[in-house]
């Protein structure tokens, strides 16, 4: 069953991403070097499982075997403070299968690099805007 949810995560994330870019190859307002907000790139690949508030509440969250998790309160899980570093590890190399509970979340690392060409500045700047979006969803 993950396996099929994971699939169709990879598939609507490659959809989406196709979709999305074909408008960005016409319009020649954005630069080449463009990389979305946080927010922007969270509404597209992860709130289908974490929900748009983040509260692990997404339309696909019930087909999952492990419920996705509440990233409002990675910080308080994390003696009140944001885990940057295991954050943007997570969205780099993956979550493993102790570190997130289950492997069904994509590694968003090498989607990115796929979406950017392998121009890793982009990945990194992607996966920052990323962790700096969640770091400010954070309850206290």
């Amino acid at each position: 069953m993950r396996y099929v949810v994971l699939s169709t995560i990879l598939v609507c994330a490659f959809c989406v991403a196709g979709v999305k870019s074909q408008p960005a190859a016409v319009d020649d307002t954005l630069p080449s070097n463009y990389v979305p907000s946080g927010k922007v790139m969270f509404k597209q690949y992860c709130a289908t499982c974490h929900g748009s508030e983040a509260k692990g509440n997404g339309p696909l969250a019930s087909l999952l075997k492990v419920p996705p998790p509440d990233l409002t309160k990675l910080a308080q899980r994390h003696a009140g403070k944001f885990p940057y570093d295991y954050v943007s590890t997570v969205l780099q190399f993956g979550p493993g299968p102790s570190a997130h509970g289950s492997s069904d979340m994509p590694t968003w690392g090498p989607i990115f690099g796929y979406f950017d060409k392998q121009n890793q500045k982009a990945v990194q700047q992607r996966i920052k805007n990323l962790c700096d979006y969640l770091a400010s969803l954070q309850e206290p």
